[in-house]
Formats: C-alpha cells, structure tokens, sequence
C-alpha cells in the first residue's frame, strides 16, 4: 500500500488526484476505486492498478 494526500476530488463528477507521498507523482483516482468517502488534503493509503490511461489509484483509505 502507497501512502498520498488528496490533491483534488470532485464528488459532483466522481473523480480527483491523490499525490503519493514518497514519489512525489500524482494518481488518478475514481469514485468506484473509493473505500472510504475522501476530501482535499485527506492522508489516505491507496493501491495502484492499470488504468486505461495509466495508473490509477484504487481501494482508497483514510489514514
């Protein structure tokens, strides 16, 4: 598991971008990809997964 904050969440559109912590990279996520409900700048513990344009964040957590 990966450790980011919350950069961006849109819950209107279902989708943000969670910053990973050690990398410094930023994570697509979904809101199907989601365990707990998140807000900007929420610390949250993700998995990464293959997505259709890259990496994105899934099984979402807060810390």
């Amino acid at each position: 598991m990966k450790e980011g904050k919350v950069k961006f969440f849109n819950e209107t559109k279902g989708f943000g971008f969670i910053k990973d912590t050690e990398s410094g990279k930023e994570y697509f996520v979904h809101v199907s990809g989601l365990v707990d409900e998140i807000r900007e700048d929420d610390e949250v513990t993700f998995d990464l997964q293959e997505g259709r344009k890259g990496l994105n964040a899934v099984n979402v957590k807060l810390v």
